[in-house]
C-alpha cells in the first residue's frame, strides 16, 4: 500500500494502481482537479483549467484501459501544459495579455503524441512573459509562488514557472515546459522536481510559441527520473512539421535506465559552473560524487574550456535577443509599454544585433561544439549545480531592474552553457538549504544522449531519497 496521497505519487505508482484497476482515471484526475481548484489561489501555478476536458479524457482512458485496449504506462495519467504549446480552440497567451486572442487552429506536436498516449491535459501553467527570463516573474499575470516556503514568497524559477510548482505541489504528476536557456532545469531545481532538458531536435516544437529559433527545447518535468523517461519517449521522434527533427531517430531510453553507473565516467566540470556558487548549493553538489562513486563510477574533476568559451560566445544573450526581437518586432514597435519591462528591455538589445554579429556568433557556436565533443571524448556525463543559488525572496530580486538582472545572471549561467553547446541535461533534487530550499544537481550528457543522463539520473536517485520530501502546504490552502 502507497502511504503517499494520489497527488504526490509517481507516474510509476499511480500507473501499476489504473492498470490493475484500483485507480480510477477519473477518480485521480477528480483529485487532482479538486486539489487545483483548492491551491492555485495561493500558487498562481496554472493560468487555465480544462475541467471539462480533462474529465472527459478521463473516462475515455478509463473505458479503453478497462476494455483491454491500454496505450501503456502513460495512459490516464494526468498532465499541465505550459501555455506556450497550442491546443486547439484555446489561446496561447506566452504569458501576455496582448495574446488573448491567439486562438490555436491545431494541437501543437507533443500535445498530439501526449494525447495518443492516453495522458489527460489538467490545464495550462502559467510562466515569464514569452518565456524570456529565468527567475519565473511575471508582472502581468502574476508570479507563481515557490511552494517550499510558506512565510515568504520565493521565486519558482523560469520561464516554466508554473510547471515547476505544479509538479512540486502535487497538482500534476508531470509538466511540459520549454528550455532556451534553462527554462525547464531551473525550475525543476528550485522547486525539488525533475526536469530534462533535450537536445535541439529531438522534440518537436511544431506548434509551440518561439523563443530561440536556434535554442528552444521542450521536455518534461517531474516527480521521478522514470517518469521523466516515460514521458521523454512518449514525445521525441522526426516530426515532418518541425525540420529540425530530421535527424532525430527514435530510440527507447528505458532498457538502460536501471543499467547502473559501474564503468561510467562522471566528470566535475570546473571551469566555470562552481565559480561563485552558494556554499550550501556547491557543498550538496559535490556531495553526490560519493554516492556515484559507491555505485561503482568513477569520478574526476576536469577543467571544461569551453564552458568559458560559451560564455564568451554568448555576449549579453545577443543570438537570443536577436531572435526573439526579429519575432516580436511588430509587437515591440507597436506596445512596447504594454510589455513586461524585465522582458522587453532585454529583448530591445536584439534590435542592435548586426546581421554579421548574428551570423559570427551562429557558426562560431558550430565550431565550439565540435571542440567539446572532443574535450569529452572520454567524460560520459558531467557533474554541476543547476543554479549559482536557490530559490530567494521575490521581493529581495523584483525591487530594482539590476537587481533582477543579477538574479537572472545566477540562475541562467550554468543551464544557458548547456544550451549554447546543445547538450542535454537533468535536473534532479540533492539536497535542501539550511532554511529548506531544494537544490539541483544538473548531469550534462552529449547531444542526442539523453538515455545516458536519464540512466546517471536514475542510478542517483535510487540511493538518496531527496526526491520523496514533499513541501507542506497547509498554508496555501492544503485540504489535507
Amino acid at each position: 500500500m502507497n502511504e503517499n496521497p494520489l497527488h504526490y505519487q509517481t507516474i510509476g505508482e499511480l500507473s501499476r494502481q489504473i492498470h490493475s484497476g484500483e485507480l480510477s482515471p477519473v477518480r485521480l484526475t477528480e483529485h487532482l482537479l479538486d486539489r487545483i481548484e483548492a491551491l492555485n489561489g495561493g500558487l498562481n501555478a496554472f493560468c487555465l483549467v480544462m475541467r471539462e476536458r480533462a474529465l472527459a479524457e478521463a473516462k475515455a482512458a478509463e473505458m479503453a484501459i478497462d476494455a483491454g485496449s491500454s496505450l501503456g504506462p502513460l495512459h490516464g495519467i494526468p498532465y499541465a501544459l505550459k501555455d506556450l504549446c497550442d491546443v486547439k480552440g484555446y489561446a496561447t497567451k506566452a504569458g501576455s495579455p496582448l495574446m488573448v486572442d491567439n486562438i490555436a487552429a491545431e494541437d501543437a506536436t507533443i500535445v498530439r503524441r501526449l494525447a495518443r498516449a492516453g495522458m489527460i491535459l489538467l490545464g495550462k501553467t502559467n510562466l515569464v512573459q514569452f518565456a524570456y527570463g529565468g527567475v519565473g516573474i511575471n508582472h502581468h499575470d502574476g508570479t507563481p509562488r515557490n511552494p517550499w516556503n510558506g512565510e515568504t514568497h520565493c521565486v519558482p524559477g523560469g520561464s516554466s514557472s508554473g510547471s515547476g510548482v505544479s509538479v512540486a505541489a502535487g497538482m500534476a504528476p508531470m509538466a511540459i515546459g520549454t528550455d532556451t536557456g534553462g527554462s525547464v532545469r531551473i525550475p525543476a531545481a528550485l522547486n525539488g522536481t525533475v526536469g530534462l532538458k533535450t537536445t535541439v531536435g529531438r522534440v518537436s516544437t511544431a506548434g509551440v510559441f518561439p523563443l530561440s529559433f536556434s535554442l528552444d527545447s521542450i521536455g518534461p518535468l517531474t516527480r521521478s527520473v522514470q517518469d521523466a523517461a516515460w514521458t521523454y519517449h512518449a514525445m521525441h521522434g522526426p516530426d515532418p512539421r518541425d525540420a529540425l527533427t530530421a535527424q532525430a531517430a527514435r530510440h527507447d531510453p528505458m532498457p538502460a535506465l536501471h543499467a547502473g553507473v559501474r564503468g561510467l565516467r562522471l566528470a566535475f566540470a570546473e571551469t566555470v559552473f562552481f565559480d561563485g556558487v552558494d556554499e550550501e548549493v556547491a557543498a550538496a553538489v559535490r556531495a553526490c560524487g560519493r554516492i556515484f562513486e559507491e555505485q561503482g563510477a568513477r569520478v574526476l574533476s576536469i577543467p571544461f574550456a569551453e564552458a568559458e568559451e560559451a560564455q564568451a560566445l554568448n555576449p549579453r544573450g545577443l543570438v537570443i535577443a536577436a531572435e526573439a526581437y526579429a519575432f516580436h518586432q511588430e509587437r515591440m514597435e507597436r506596445d512596447f509599454d504594454r510589455i513586461d519591462p524585465i522582458v522587453a528591455h532585454r529583448m530591445k538589445a536584439g534590435a542592435s544585433v548586426t546581421a554579421g554579429e548574428y551570423i559570427r556568433l551562429i557558426r562560431s557556436w558550430e565550431g565550439l561544439r565540435g571542440r567539446m565533443l572532443e574535450s569529452l571524448r572520454d567524460v560520459d556525463a558531467l557533474l554541476v549545480p543547476v543554479t549559482m543559488i536557490p530559490a530567494a525572496p521575490l521581493d529581495e530580486i523584483d525591487r530594482s531592474i539590476e537587481s533582477y538582472s543579477e538574479h537572472n545572471l545566477k540562475y541562467l549561467r550554468n543551464t544557458a552553457i548547456g544550451n549554447i553547446l546543445n547538450l542535454c541535461g537533468l535536473s534532479l533534487p540533492c539536497g535542501f538549504t539550511a532554511k529548506g530550499m531544494p537544490i539541483g544537481l544538473m548531469i550534462y550528457g552529449k547531444p542526442w544522449q539523453e538515455d545516458v543522463v536519464l540512466r546517471v539520473g536514475q542510478a542517483y536517485e535510487q540511493a538518496t531519497d531527496w526526491h520523496k520530501r514533499h513541501p507542506e502546504l497547509t498554508w496555501a490552502g492544503d485540504p489535507e
